[in-house]
Protein backbone atom coordinates (compact mmCIF):
# COMPACT_ATOMS: atom_id res chain seq x y z
CA UNK A 1 0.00 0.00 0.00
CA UNK A 2 1.75 3.39 -1.34
CA UNK A 3 1.07 6.13 1.25
CA UNK A 4 3.55 8.51 0.55
CA UNK A 5 6.20 6.98 2.19
CA UNK A 6 5.14 7.78 5.67
CA UNK A 7 5.73 5.66 8.70
CA UNK A 8 2.21 3.85 9.30
CA UNK A 9 1.02 3.06 12.70
CA UNK A 10 -1.82 1.23 13.46
CA UNK A 11 -3.99 2.24 16.13
CA UNK A 12 -8.00 2.06 15.94
CA UNK A 13 -8.17 2.32 11.87
CA UNK A 14 -8.24 -0.43 9.63
CA UNK A 15 -7.46 -0.14 5.85
CA UNK A 16 -8.02 -2.82 3.02
CA UNK A 17 -4.82 -4.42 1.76
CA UNK A 18 -6.20 -6.41 -1.17
CA UNK A 19 -7.04 -2.50 -2.96
CA UNK A 20 -5.02 -0.65 -0.83
CA UNK A 21 -7.35 1.62 0.21
CA UNK A 22 -8.02 3.22 3.46
CA UNK A 23 -11.43 2.29 4.45
CA UNK A 24 -11.67 4.22 7.84
CA UNK A 25 -8.64 5.76 8.26
CA UNK A 26 -5.06 5.16 9.80
CA UNK A 27 -2.37 6.99 11.45
CA UNK A 28 1.02 8.08 10.17
CA UNK A 29 4.25 9.15 11.76
CA UNK A 30 7.20 10.52 10.65
CA UNK A 31 10.01 10.30 12.84
CA UNK A 32 12.99 11.34 9.56
CA UNK A 33 15.15 8.84 10.92
CA UNK A 34 15.33 6.64 7.73
CA UNK A 35 15.09 10.00 5.21
CA UNK A 36 12.49 13.07 4.58
CA UNK A 37 9.98 10.37 4.15
CA UNK A 38 8.88 12.39 0.82
CA UNK A 39 8.48 15.97 3.11
CA UNK A 40 9.11 18.59 0.58
CA UNK A 41 9.72 22.41 1.87
CA UNK A 42 8.95 25.27 -0.02
CA UNK A 43 9.06 29.45 0.66
CA UNK A 44 6.21 31.80 -0.34
CA UNK A 45 4.69 35.34 0.14
CA UNK A 46 8.31 37.28 -1.36
CA UNK A 47 8.96 39.48 -4.33
CA UNK A 48 10.33 38.52 -7.50
CA UNK A 49 12.77 41.48 -7.35
CA UNK A 50 13.75 40.14 -3.89
CA UNK A 51 17.59 39.29 -3.93
CA UNK A 52 17.33 35.62 -2.56
CA UNK A 53 20.84 35.32 -1.32
CA UNK A 54 19.86 37.72 0.98
CA UNK A 55 16.39 35.71 2.14
CA UNK A 56 18.95 31.79 3.19
CA UNK A 57 16.09 29.89 2.63
CA UNK A 58 17.51 25.64 3.42
CA UNK A 59 15.49 23.16 3.61
CA UNK A 60 17.10 19.77 4.56
CA UNK A 61 17.41 16.81 6.79
CA UNK A 62 20.22 16.85 9.22
CA UNK A 63 20.84 15.76 13.10
CA UNK A 64 18.96 17.78 15.55
CA UNK A 65 20.90 21.06 17.31
CA UNK A 66 22.04 20.94 20.79
CA UNK A 67 20.96 21.24 23.62
CA UNK A 68 18.71 18.70 21.85
CA UNK A 69 19.56 14.91 21.07
CA UNK A 70 21.77 14.82 18.06
CA UNK A 71 21.76 11.42 17.06
CA UNK A 72 18.32 12.36 16.02
CA UNK A 73 17.27 13.71 12.73
CA UNK A 74 14.62 15.94 11.93
CA UNK A 75 13.88 18.27 8.91
CA UNK A 76 15.24 21.51 8.93
CA UNK A 77 13.84 24.73 7.67
CA UNK A 78 15.02 28.15 7.47
CA UNK A 79 14.49 31.36 6.11
CA UNK A 80 15.21 35.07 6.88
CA UNK A 81 11.93 37.16 6.42
CA UNK A 82 12.29 40.16 3.95
CA UNK A 83 8.93 40.92 3.13
CA UNK A 84 7.46 40.88 6.38
CA UNK A 85 4.88 38.23 5.72
CA UNK A 86 6.95 34.93 4.82
CA UNK A 87 5.34 31.43 4.43
CA UNK A 88 7.81 28.68 4.72
CA UNK A 89 6.56 24.87 4.38
CA UNK A 90 6.11 21.42 4.29
CA UNK A 91 3.70 19.48 1.76
CA UNK A 92 3.19 15.99 1.30
CA UNK A 93 0.65 13.45 -0.39
CA UNK A 94 -1.15 10.62 1.04
CA UNK A 95 -3.03 8.44 -1.29
CA UNK A 96 -5.68 5.88 -0.87
CA UNK A 97 -8.63 7.05 0.27
CA UNK A 98 -12.10 6.86 -1.05
CA UNK A 99 -12.59 9.07 -4.19
CA UNK A 100 -14.67 12.39 -2.93
CA UNK A 101 -14.80 11.01 0.74
CA UNK A 102 -14.89 13.87 3.39
CA UNK A 103 -12.42 12.88 6.23
CA UNK A 104 -10.88 14.84 9.38
CA UNK A 105 -7.50 14.73 9.94
CA UNK A 106 -5.26 15.96 12.93
CA UNK A 107 -1.85 16.93 13.32
CA UNK A 108 0.69 16.10 16.24
CA UNK A 109 4.11 18.25 15.67
CA UNK A 110 6.91 18.28 17.31
CA UNK A 111 9.18 21.34 16.87
CA UNK A 112 12.68 22.35 17.89
CA UNK A 113 12.48 25.71 18.26
CA UNK A 114 15.08 28.28 19.65
CA UNK A 115 12.49 31.61 19.72
CA UNK A 116 12.37 32.38 23.52
CA UNK A 117 8.86 33.73 25.02
CA UNK A 118 8.79 37.61 24.97
CA UNK A 119 11.48 37.78 22.37
CA UNK A 120 11.78 41.15 21.00
CA UNK A 121 12.77 41.69 17.00
CA UNK A 122 12.26 43.47 14.08
CA UNK A 123 9.05 43.65 12.70
CA UNK A 124 7.54 41.55 15.80
CA UNK A 125 8.68 38.42 18.13
CA UNK A 126 11.01 35.89 16.88
CA UNK A 127 8.58 33.46 18.90
CA UNK A 128 4.77 35.01 19.12
CA UNK A 129 5.06 36.79 15.88
CA UNK A 130 5.68 33.48 13.87
CA UNK A 131 2.52 31.21 13.49
CA UNK A 132 2.39 27.32 12.88
CA UNK A 133 -0.23 26.44 10.38
CA UNK A 134 -1.57 23.07 9.12
CA UNK A 135 -3.94 21.95 7.32
CA UNK A 136 -5.30 19.70 4.29
CA UNK A 137 -6.43 19.95 0.38
CA UNK A 138 -7.26 17.62 -2.11
CA UNK A 139 -4.95 20.33 -4.38
CA UNK A 140 -0.91 20.33 -4.22
CA UNK A 141 0.15 23.56 -2.00
CA UNK A 142 2.34 25.50 -4.61
CA UNK A 143 3.96 28.47 -5.00
CA UNK A 144 2.69 30.61 -7.80
CA UNK A 145 4.41 33.86 -9.49
CA UNK A 146 1.31 36.45 -9.75
CA UNK A 147 2.41 40.63 -10.42
CA UNK A 148 5.93 39.70 -9.58
CA UNK A 149 4.94 38.42 -6.23
CA UNK A 150 5.54 34.42 -4.96
CA UNK A 151 2.31 33.77 -3.63
CA UNK A 152 0.67 30.22 -1.99
CA UNK A 153 -2.14 28.73 -3.61
CA UNK A 154 -3.99 28.07 -0.59
CA UNK A 155 -6.24 29.55 2.00
CA UNK A 156 -3.60 29.76 4.82
CA UNK A 157 -5.13 33.35 5.98
CA UNK A 158 -2.80 35.74 7.06
CA UNK A 159 -0.43 35.55 10.24
CA UNK A 160 -2.37 35.18 13.26
CA UNK A 161 -5.46 34.56 11.76
CA UNK A 162 -5.58 30.94 9.59
CA UNK A 163 -7.67 30.10 6.39
CA UNK A 164 -9.54 27.90 4.96
CA UNK A 165 -7.36 25.32 4.56
CA UNK A 166 -4.83 26.04 6.76
CA UNK A 167 -5.13 26.81 10.68
CA UNK A 168 -3.55 28.15 13.28
CA UNK A 169 -1.83 25.50 15.93
CA UNK A 170 -0.37 28.43 18.03
CA UNK A 171 3.35 29.89 17.51
CA UNK A 172 6.78 29.04 17.70
CA UNK A 173 8.14 30.60 21.18
CA UNK A 174 10.17 27.75 23.01
CA UNK A 175 8.34 28.66 27.15
CA UNK A 176 11.77 29.43 28.43
CA UNK A 177 13.45 32.62 28.47
CA UNK A 178 16.45 31.61 26.24
CA UNK A 179 17.27 31.32 22.79
CA UNK A 180 17.86 28.16 22.83
CA UNK A 181 16.35 24.70 21.24
CA UNK A 182 13.61 23.03 22.93
CA UNK A 183 11.46 20.75 21.69
CA UNK A 184 7.61 22.49 21.50
CA UNK A 185 4.51 20.50 20.97
CA UNK A 186 1.54 21.48 18.81
CA UNK A 187 -1.74 19.83 17.81
CA UNK A 188 -5.41 20.72 16.77
CA UNK A 189 -6.83 17.24 18.25
CA UNK A 190 -9.55 19.36 19.78
CA UNK A 191 -10.11 20.77 16.15
CA UNK A 192 -10.02 18.48 13.06
CA UNK A 193 -9.47 19.58 9.88
CA UNK A 194 -12.14 18.27 7.42
CA UNK A 195 -11.07 17.96 3.88
CA UNK A 196 -12.80 16.38 0.68
CA UNK A 197 -10.41 13.68 -1.03
CA UNK A 198 -10.43 14.58 -4.69
CA UNK A 199 -11.28 12.55 -7.77
CA UNK A 200 -8.51 10.31 -7.11
CA UNK A 201 -8.43 9.53 -3.52
CA UNK A 202 -5.82 11.95 -3.04
CA UNK A 203 -5.30 14.62 -0.23
CA UNK A 204 -2.01 16.55 0.66
CA UNK A 205 -0.95 17.50 4.25
CA UNK A 206 0.65 21.15 4.66
CA UNK A 207 2.42 22.56 7.99
CA UNK A 208 4.11 25.76 8.17
CA UNK A 209 4.83 29.05 9.43
CA UNK A 210 3.45 32.27 8.96
CA UNK A 211 5.70 34.76 9.63
CA UNK A 212 5.87 38.88 11.01
CA UNK A 213 9.18 38.69 12.60
CA UNK A 214 11.42 40.26 9.75
CA UNK A 215 14.92 38.07 10.75
CA UNK A 216 16.42 34.43 10.40
CA UNK A 217 14.03 31.67 11.76
CA UNK A 218 15.46 28.10 11.59
CA UNK A 219 13.27 25.41 12.64
CA UNK A 220 13.57 21.84 13.35
CA UNK A 221 10.69 19.38 12.47
CA UNK A 222 11.38 16.38 14.94
CA UNK A 223 8.06 14.45 14.57
CA UNK A 224 4.40 14.61 12.70
CA UNK A 225 2.17 12.70 13.63
CA UNK A 226 -0.88 12.20 11.54
CA UNK A 227 -4.25 10.84 11.80
CA UNK A 228 -6.91 10.91 9.21
CA UNK A 229 -10.40 9.33 9.53
CA UNK A 230 -13.87 9.10 7.59
CA UNK A 231 -16.11 12.23 8.71
CA UNK A 232 -19.54 10.42 10.01
CA UNK A 233 -22.39 11.77 7.87
CA UNK A 234 -25.50 11.95 10.13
Amino acid sequence: MILGGLVLAFGMFSCDDQDGMIRSGAVFTSDFERDAEDWTGALAEYGKATDTSTIEFRFRRTALPAPLDAKKNGLMLQSHNRSDDMFMFLKKKVTGLKANQTYNVVFEIDLGTNARINGIGAGGSPGSSVYLKAGASPNEPIVKLENDFYTFNLDKGAQSEGGKELFVLGNIENGIEKDEYKIVKRDNVTKPVEVKANANGEIWLCIGTDSGYEGLTVLYYDKIKTSITEKVMN
